[in-house]
């Protein structure tokens, strides 16, 4: 045997090496049972707004904390490797700079760079887990391909054998005539699976079944069926059936007799027609009740060889109890809703629509928010049940409803989902420093369907947001559409036709439409229309029934809307007003700008110029912006008018007025502010201003900023010179005539006591109007001395 060189054990050993992997290094990605573990311990989700399932911010769930994705060289590669971790088959698009809001939490990815072919997101390159220097202004989203992974299921999407889930529910009629009024309270469960509507099997159906369609379908609660009235029915329809005459094979040219009419007949033919077509799709249902939708439930689906489906039973029925907001449209008396006890309520603010918003509750007569903390859909539907509406679709964070003002009340709330109202949810008291209103909590809720929708609608407009608005109208004979009169139509108005429409709010109410083609369509049918604001519909609120009585005639002068998602929120500092509260005796001479601007009380044109003095109530007023849009003056710059004797330009007539009332109402005294300098005076810590009105700059105000009217500020004060000694009200309205639309008219007015005892002024308790009870404000109309006021 010849003996092996040193060259020769090296081609051997390189040999070896090709042939087994772990000389090369690390094992292949594809095989590395620790990328597999560390990727099967990762959670995914969709989320944001406003998004469809199948596309949203993507988070990320790693050692128990959920978090985000940088857009830092994020591609449609790192997207396809996202939305197969998501159950989707590839993505077809993606977004940058948190398109679908801020998330919170940890920013787990950065710089991710993937070739799009990886099985998990952890075998693409990355600055390493939580290695970020991002914010969540530059969250990345995913828009997926709508088509699942064949036998893909996560905690997002309840799915069961052969990929079925329920992706809808509905409530049939069963009984009735003619036209149903919306929305539909009672009738036979549908489930919408993949192919198609299908019945549910009522063996073994429970209340708190019920009780979770109803809160799907937007109802707080069930009610009791009667059974015995379906049965009764049923068994008619079978007799019914049974009694049809068989076909003898040749036609029946004669009757020789004549069917007795029969009583009720309308709804046994319609369930005998429901009873030939029974498709029964799914029954074994087991709901705890405060589930927030049915696939959460525990489910059985029939196979498709199944030839027997629910025998003995017949299809589920459920009753449904509306809210307040929609009994009357149902036909249904309005049901008494159980007042939580004592003072505490909760209320939504800063929602485009109804059963939407930031979820503020009231404390020791003050409202303030909710930390997100902890923040989850049973609580959501604890909410959205107290306030009338069914169960959560979407809890909100992080102030995606915008931001609050003053206290924040609750944080880390549990609920359970069976609690009448979140005050008797486990909860916990905190301090400012352990949250901030950038982390209020809000909710989306579901609704019931009314159709409201289908009877307005919009044309000529550049886009779908806005147009002349048309409606529809049945009188005797056939549906038509019309148009309405421009007579009064004005922002209350046109935000109700935008929330009908289903568009948020109103940026303008148009009076003249005349550069809008309304097409076939020229006859006015409704005139006179007087909203409030809060209607859900045009039907609702005030207008002529039968005459239609237009001043100006003609499809020019026709109704419009301009709608916006979004709308900004004016809110005063009432503590300011009260801190700084003075009166000042200011001599004529130093008066006449002011009286040329209409800024003092009448008596002072008759009064002997240049000699004398006005007594004037003076305070600051600071404006805050809490809604989710920049609140602008109506009329463009190109129309501001410029005072001379101030030196200032005009924006809006009459930004904010105030008034000094005797208890009873009766105005004593009166001021005004024109927005002659309407901009941003300070920020919140991460908002950049944007208005200031030097140099004929824009005028506004930024979400999250304030403009600040101080106290020694010319016309900042009522004249209260001819005002007698004694106990009044001072109110102080912004946006008086509503000329720019605000997502919530009900906190632009605020009241004060105030004690005059003819030297000094006293004012105390200042509050927003809606933020007492009504009780509260009967006290406090009824404060001591109120009978010896004199009026003027």
């Amino acid at each position: 045997m010849q003996p092996v060189s040193v060259w020769q054990w090296s081609l051997w050993g390189l040999l070896l090496c090709l042939l087994c992997s772990s000389c090369l290094g690390s094992p292949s990605p594809s095989t590395a049972p620790e990328k597999r573990a560390e990727s099967q311990g990762l959670r995914f989700r969709l989320a944001g707004f406003p998004r469809k399932p199948f596309e949203g911010r993507v988070e990320i769930e790693r050692a128990g904390e959920w978090g985000t994705i940088c857009d830092d060289d994020f591609t449609l590669q790192a997207a396809h490797v996202l939305c197969r971790e998501l159950g989707f088959t590839e993505a077809t698009g993606w977004t940058h700079s948190a398109k679908y809001g801020p998330g919170t939490g940890r920013i787990w990815l950065d710089n991710l760079s993937c070739s799009g072919t990886e099985k998990s997101v952890t075998e693409c390159a990355s600055r390493g887990w939580g290695n970020s220097d991002c914010t969540h202004d530059e969250d990345a989203g995913v828009i997926c391909k709508d088509q699942r992974l064949p036998g893909f299921s996560d905690f997002n999407v309840i799915e069961v054998e052969h990929n079925l889930q329920v992706e809808e529910v509905r409530l049939r009629a069963a009984v009735g005539r003619g036209r149903r009024p919306l929305p539909v309270t009672e009738g036979l469960v549908e489930v919408r699976l993949p192919d198609g509507w299908s019945q549910v099997c009522d063996k073994g159906w429970s209340a708190h079944n019920s009780h979770v369609v109803c809160g799907m379908l937007g109802f707080p609660s069930e009610k009791r069926v009667n059974t015995a009235f379906y049965r009764k029915l049923r068994k008619r329809a079978a007799k019914a059936s049974a009694r049809r005459p068989k076909p003898l094979g040749r036609p029946i040219t004669k009757l020789k007799f004549k069917p007795k009419p029969q009583v009720g007949r309308g709804p046994v033919k319609r369930l005998l027609a429901q009873r030939q077509q029974h498709s029964f799709g799914l029954h074994g249902v087991a709901c705890m009740g405060t589930e927030a939708h049915l696939s959460l439930c525990s489910l059985e689906f029939y196979r498709a060889n199944d030839t027997a489906r629910c025998p003995g039973g017949a299809p589920a029925v459920v009753s449904c109890v509306p809210g307040p907001l929609y009994a009357a449209s149902s036909g249904q008396k309005k049901q008494q809703q159980p007042k939580p006890q004592g003072e505490a309520r909760v209320r939504l603010k800063g929602g485009s629509h109804p059963g939407e918003g930031r979820v503020e509750v009231l404390k020791a007569g003050t409202w303030g928010t909710v930390c997100d903390r902890k923040w989850d859909l049973l609580a959501a539907s604890v909410v959205c049940r107290e306030l009338g509406f069914g169960s959560a679709r979407e809890a909100l964070s992080g102030a995606r409803m915008g931001q609050g003002m003053g206290a924040i009340h609750l944080s880390e709330v549990r609920c359970s989902g069976q609690e009448p109202s979140l005050w008797k949810c486990p909860h916990k008291n905190i301090t400012a420093e352990d949250c901030s209103h950038s982390q209020d909590a809000g909710v989306r809720c579901n609704l019931p369907y009314t159709g409201v929708d289908t009877k307005i609608r919009l044309s000529g407009g550049r886009s779908r947001h806005e147009g002349r608005v048309e409606v529809q109208i049945g009188g005797p004979g056939p549906l038509r559409w019309g148009l309405i009169c421009g007579d009064d139509w004005g922002t209350l108005e046109a935000m109700v036709a935008c929330r009908q429409l289903g568009l948020g709010y109103a940026n303008h109410g148009l009076q003249e439409t005349w550069y809008w083609d309304s097409g076939n369509v020229t006859e006015v049918v409704m005139s006179g229309v007087r909203c409030t604001g809060t209607e859900l519909s045009l039907d609702q609120c005030a207008h002529h029934s039968t005459h239609i009585a237009c001043k100006r005639t003609g499809t020019h002068f026709t109704a419009g809307v301009i709608c916006s998602e979004t709308a900004s929120d004016l809110l005063l500092h009432s503590a300011l007003v009260q801190e700084t509260a003075y009166i000042e005796d200011r001599p004529l001479h130093m008066l006449y700008c002011a009286a040329e601007e209409n800024c003092l009380a009448r008596s002072a044109r008759s009064a002997n110029w240049p000699y004398g003095h006005r007594r004037l109530l003076r305070f600051s007023s600071q404006i805050h912006n809490l809604g989710r849009a920049d609140f602008r003056p109506k009329a463009g710059r190109h129309s501001w008018v410029w005072h001379e004797c101030h030196g200032h330009y005009h924006s809006m007539d009459i930004f904010t007025h105030y008034d000094i009332l005797t208890p009873n109402g009766t105005k004593v005294a009166e001021g005004h502010k024109a927005s002659f300098c309407l901009e941003d005076t300070e920020c919140q810590e991460d908002v950049s201003k944007r208005y200031e009105c030097a140099n004929f700059g824009e005028q506004g105000i930024t979400v999250g900023c304030w403009d600040l009217y101080r106290h020694d500020i010319d016309c900042q004060w009522i004249d209260i010179t001819d005002v007698k000694p004694g106990n009044y009200i001072l109110q102080v309205v912004i946006n008086p005539n509503f000329e720019v639309a605000e997502s919530d008219f009900t906190n632009n007015a605020m009241k004060c006591n105030c004690k005059y005892d003819g030297h000094r002024i006293w004012v105390h308790n200042c509050h927003i109007g809606d933020a007492l009870s009504e009780e509260a404000n009967r006290k406090f109309e009824r404060y001591p001395g109120q009978t010896s006021n004199q009026i003027i």
